[in-house]
């Protein structure tokens, strides 16, 4: 079995070092140690694309994560998206901000939410939708457009949160959409984008 002690590590070193470990091949058990939500739950989605099925025990602070695959499990290319094939561009959105513009902080607030709400008129070129820095906020309990992320993560659309982020706000327990990320997550989600549109 390989261990990992990734305690102490920012996002995204633990899947790093996870991925590193696997990589090499002929990996069938791997046990590692992390000491925060984000990165269990990142490292937890990363062993499970690689046909891991994973347990967890969690002490104090620390989680112990343990993932077993069955011989003959296929590794597969790490990706944040299924591969599928698609006739529309792939277009991904990320907003580092809960508002939008310098100046009257009201108006940003307005400007942010409309764009939000307006997003649904990209149709299917609207690919990924990610949240990083002070845009988490969008993604909480008590964010005004909340119920507009619910809808369009029911209706497809990959939303993904940056859990680094939500951990330095304290607020990873109030996120209520979207998928807890890191940004190994992100930077292969720009790499497959089509377009990447940033929103600061």
């Amino acid at each position: 079995m390989i261990e990992i002690d990734a305690r102490g590590l920012n996002c995204p070193a633990p899947v790093l070092h996870t991925k590193a470990a696997v990589d090499k091949g002929n990996v069938q058990s791997i046990k590692i140690i992390v000491d925060n939500e984000a990165a269990n739950q990142n490292v937890n989605r990363f062993l499970h694309s690689q046909a891991f099925q994973t347990t967890q025990e969690r002490t104090n602070d620390e989680w112990i994560i343990m993932g077993y695959r069955q011989n003959g499990a296929l590794q597969m290319e790490y990706s944040p998206e299924s591969h599928t094939t698609v006739d529309h561009q792939k277009i991904m959105v990320m907003c580092a901000t809960d508002r939008i513009g310098l100046g009257d902080e009201e108006l940003g607030v307005k400007l942010m939410i409309s764009f939000i709400k307006t997003l649904r008129e990209m149709g299917p070129d609207l690919w990924r939708l990610v949240f990083v820095n002070n845009g988490v906020r969008l993604t909480i309990h008590g964010s005004q457009v909340l119920e507009d992320l619910r809808e369009y993560e029911k209706n497809g659309l990959h939303i993904l949160v940056c859990g680094t982020c939500l951990m330095h706000y304290n607020i990873l327990d109030q996120k209520e959409v979207g998928e807890t990320t890191n940004m190994l997550d992100i930077v292969t989600a720009m790499q497959l984008a089509d377009k990447v549109i940033n929103i600061t």
